[in-house]
């Protein structure tokens, strides 16, 4: 019995620890924050051209790792990495929380894989 609450006790704890890691965000401040990424990821999302991701679906927790990866240069990209910059760690959550919300226009990867 005391390891059983040892355990959930760790379970608690950890799981405390990180929510602040990948926090909701507000998805009406992300859709004003994210004036700039419609130009290649399109106005809702769902980037026409193929050599731009498509955002709008993803999980919530991958766009902000990705942002915060293009920030940090563990991700090399110019363009992104002048994009996010600037942007806050609440930017991020909120630019995640509109993406993320939005449905996808991604039935097939037709298009959308290098080579294809």
């Amino acid at each position: 019995m005391k390891r059983a609450l040892t355990l959930l006790s760790f379970g608690i704890a950890l799981a405390f620890a990180s929510a602040p890691l990948f926090a909701s965000g507000d998805a009406d401040n992300g859709k004003t924050k994210s004036a700039t990424c419609v130009a290649c990821h399109g106005a809702d999302g769902n980037a026409v051209d193929p050599q731009y991701p498509r955002l709008a679906g993803q999980y919530n927790e991958y766009i902000q790792q990705a942002l915060h990866e293009y920030k940090d240069g563990r991700r090399g990209n110019a363009v992104m990495k002048t994009q996010v910059a600037n942007l806050s760690d609440q930017d991020i959550e909120d630019i995640a929380a509109y993406f993320s919300a939005m449905p996808t226009k991604l039935d097939t990867l037709k298009g959308h894989i290098q080579g294809d």
